[in-house]
């Protein structure tokens, strides 16, 4: 990436939040230059704000990025309309590179349609490769918050340093989204959210941050809602509105441990069909994806790849949509099941051979490598992972260490783990083909704790795990061509707002030496939001 790389601890000198919210405050009299559209000017003479739900950008090309907002003036309006008139509303959208928008370097107007929830996906093209940008939209007299987002580099052009971070499991009910208002003061290119964007059930929680609806939802209403609560958080849209985001899906933005067209209860068939279909639609309205992404009925084609020059490659996978059903452990080694689907599968497995990057990253929901909790003689593996389609897993393993530099990056269980991805998981001393970075969630689970008592069972069992952590937070990662540099970020309680963030481990991954070498490091960065 263009520029000297700031180092890890140095807050730059203004922070994301700071561009965001002064951006938007300073830039008021200038957006109000933008020509005014009679019939927006209509609808929202008295109406609220339409942007309460904030802005986004994602899935970066090295010409082009994806912007979203959502119309909204009463974002949790039961009937999931936001408050929105039955009829279609332009959008005004524009890109610079300067943040007084002196000169506009891409603009649009796109239509907000009532069957898409107001929601917009404006594709800004033209732009310039591994570049920053602020983007805003307008309606009548209403102007956004200002977003930043960044370009890609150009395929093939030689880079020297890609920052991310990947965040999962940020249930509304158990806790503050801390975690999301450190994460918004990072220098970084893109963060990977990888799965458990909502939940869909209909606890109350203990902090005073139930869900609405209070009831577990079905309806494309409810699921829009359900949305628009989570979204209607301010730490989670400094997040969204300080880097463009790379989003997949996991279980519970329809159904905990669904798993292709089985939900995890007895409910009919077709009614669960229809029901994923609402959850699919309603996720795709309020992420920051492509057109390419928009679901049809109940399906939707989610895996795709992010290329950022030669350095790095993101295969971003969907290991929900055509799994098998989960079975005992007595049945996970039946050849013929699948986690990917085989279509999806072989995708991968040309996209890793033909990859010309240094890195590759398979950012994915569940746990990879195997992970044995019961202690001594037999087993007991999670049927909601990897370990529950162990022939396709070992498929998948076996094709990464023909790969230069595999990274697998997963969310789902609530924990901080490092796992040396091994040749052969029941021989210790067989070789290292690929690390795991498995990061802890946002809140899901409540405040966490350091370790859990089952915790050194699962390292004697399986010594290819190297570190286990269960507090909250996420995982920043500092990419060159010569080492990974994973960060545990964590916070010490989300019960309530306001606590420090501080580096629990670092791991450094070598290029051409698969496997983690640890990194002690003493705690620093303390912050106060």
């Amino acid at each position: 990436m263009p520029g000297a790389p700031r180092h890890p601890h140095t807050s730059p000198t203004a922070t994301r939040r700071q561009v965001v919210v002064g951006g938007a405050l300073a830039l008021g009299a200038a957006a109000l230059s933008l020509p005014l559209h009679a019939g927006s000017a209509r609808a929202f003479a008295a109406a609220g704000d339409p942007f309460t739900l904030g802005v986004a950008s994602g899935d970066p090309h090295h010409d082009s990025v994806v912007l979203w907002t959502r119309l909204a003036p009463d974002p949790l309006a039961e009937d999931g309309r936001g408050g929105m008139p039955d009829r279609s509303v332009p959008v005004q959208w524009q890109v610079s590179e300067r943040e007084d928008f002196g000169r506009v370097n891409a603009s649009g107007t796109a239509e907000a349609v009532p069957g898409s929830a107001h929601a917009v996906h404006a594709v800004a093209r033209g732009l310039r490769p591994g570049a920053h940008y602020h983007y805003r939209f307008r309606v009548g007299s209403h102007i956004s918050p200002v977003g930043r987002t960044r370009t890609a580099p150009l395929p093939g052009a030689r880079n020297n340093r890609f920052a991310f971070a990947f965040a999962s499991c940020q249930s509304y009910l158990n806790g503050h989204y801390t975690a999301h208002a450190h994460l918004a003061r990072e220098d970084l290119d893109l963060v990977a959210f990888l799965g458990d964007y909502i939940y869909e059930s209909g606890a109350a929680g203990a902090i005073g941050r139930p869900h609405i609806p209070s009831r577990e939802v079905h309806t494309l209403a409810e699921y829009r809602v359900r949305h628009a609560q989570y979204k209607s958080d301010q730490d989670l849209q400094a997040a969204h509105a300080a880097f463009p985001w790379a989003v997949i899906f996991d279980d519970h933005e329809l159904d905990n441990n669904w798993a292709g067209e089985h939900p995890e209860d007895d409910q009919p068939h077709e009614a669960f069909m229809r029901r994923r279909a609402a959850a699919l639609k309603a996720y795709y309205e309020h992420m920051p994806l492509r057109p390419a992404q928009a679901p049809q009925g109940p399906y939707i084609h989610l895996y795709r790849r992010l290329r950022f020059g030669t350095l790095l490659d993101m295969h971003l996978l969907d290991t929900r949509q055509y799994r098998d059903d989960q079975v005992d452990d007595a049945s996970r080694r039946d050849p013929s099941r699948t986690l990917l689907g085989p279509v999806q599968k072989q995708w991968l497995k040309e996209g890793l051979s033909s990859s010309r990057a240094r890195w590759n990253v398979l950012a994915q929901q569940v746990f990879f490598s195997q992970r044995d909790f019961l202690a001594g003689e037999g087993t007991d593996f999670s049927n909601d992972a990897w370990d529950n389609y162990a022939v396709e897993r070992d498929e998948i393993r076996d094709h990464l260490a023909g790969v230069r530099n595999p990274v697998v990056i997963t969310g789902d269980v609530h924990a901080n783990y490092v796992c040396d991805v091994k040749a052969d998981f029941d021989d210790p001393a067989s070789a290292t083909v690929a690390t795991e970075l498995v990061g802890t969630s946002i809140t899901s689970g409540g405040n966490g704790s350091e370790n859990a008592p089952g915790d050194d069972v699962q390292l004697a069992e399986n010594p290819h795990i190297r570190f286990v952590n269960r507090r909250r937070g996420y995982v920043r990662n500092t990419v060159t061509p010569t080492e990974w540099t994973a960060d545990y970020r964590i916070v010490d309680h989300v019960d309530r707002p306001g606590a420090p963030v501080r580096d629990r481990a670092r791991f450094v991954v070598g290029d051409g030496v698969p496997g983690v070498r640890s990194q002690d490091r003493p705690d620093q960065e303390r912050q106060k939001v």
